[in-house]
């Protein structure tokens, strides 16, 4: 069987059963070419120096490799309220190119090359204490990766809401489709991504994240958008009751590394 259509047919199928919200047994064929596929990745550090040393892999081998694969662009963020963390975003056009991601890497040898200080670490050098990954797809809405802010003081919010059922998670989606997203444009709640987790921690759920020029702005933003009278129209229609389709929201705030491309 060719790979494409094994990776429609039982690869799209089995995220299906581990939890996705919205995914069918053809999801790669229907949505290549028009939803992105996110991984968003959470990396642990104990000391500030064993971070530095991932940032510099990053920067020189990670991310040049990771664009000559069709990966692009990929934001590294840190916590803002933790500096052991940072989170790494890349973005892919399909399934296939999600699969297919590692081997490629593994594959380049300039890569292998200026990486070899990081790639060959074993237990007694492990830089990182753990690495986290979840997977998604866009949402309709917002159906590719999107850069809305450049300025050296851009912050981002990480956003994921938690639903106490699949139901509930799509009537979350639905919500945003619906007419939340355009709210959040309006107001200057700039998308960069808005996903629905595949695979990953705290199942069901979604998860954003939305840019900003600088703090002021994202102060004057969700003030905008919380006295806005189309939001305040739609939270008050019954089956779009955040009190019943969500059961835990986590808020991060974070500042891009220097060389992240988002």
């Amino acid at each position: 069987m060719e790979r494409r259509k094994f990776l429609a047919n039982s690869g799209a199928a089995g995220l299906a059963t581990v939890g996705s919200m919205t995914v069918s047994e053809n999801a790669n064929a229907e949505n290549e070419g028009s939803r992105d596929y996110f991984e968003l990745q959470r990396y642990t550090f104990d000391t500030v120096e064993k971070r530095d040393l991932f940032d510099t892999f990053m920067k020189d081998a990670a991310i040049p490799a990771m664009n000559r694969i069709g990966i692009d662009p990929v934001g590294v963020f840190y916590s803002e309220d933790d500096e052991g963390t940072v989170y790494v975003l890349r973005r892919y056009k399909t399934l296939d190119a999600f699969a297919e991601s590692k081997q490629k890497l593994l594959s380049d040898k300039e890569y292998l090359r200026k990486g070899a200080e990081f790639l060959n670490i074993v237990t007694d050098t492990m830089v990182y204490s753990r690495v986290e990954s979840s997977l998604m797809l866009a949402f309709e809405g917002v159906p590719r990766l999107e850069t809305p802010v450049d300025s050296e003081d851009r912050v981002f919010q990480l956003r994921i809401y938690e639903s106490p059922s699949i139901k509930t998670g799509l009537k979350k989606i639905e919500m945003f489709n619906t007419g939340e997203l355009a709210v959040f444009r309006e107001t200057g709640l700039n998308p960069v991504f808005f996903g629905e987790t595949l695979v990953g921690e705290k199942m069901q759920n979604l998860t954003y994240m939305v840019g900003f020029e600088n703090k002021e702005e994202q102060a004057a933003s969700w003030k905008r958008f919380g006295s806005h009278p189309e939001w305040q129209r739609l939270k008050s229609i019954p089956e779009f009751d955040d009190k019943k389709n969500l059961c835990g929201i986590t808020n991060i705030v974070l500042n891009p590394a220097p060389y992240s491309q988002i």
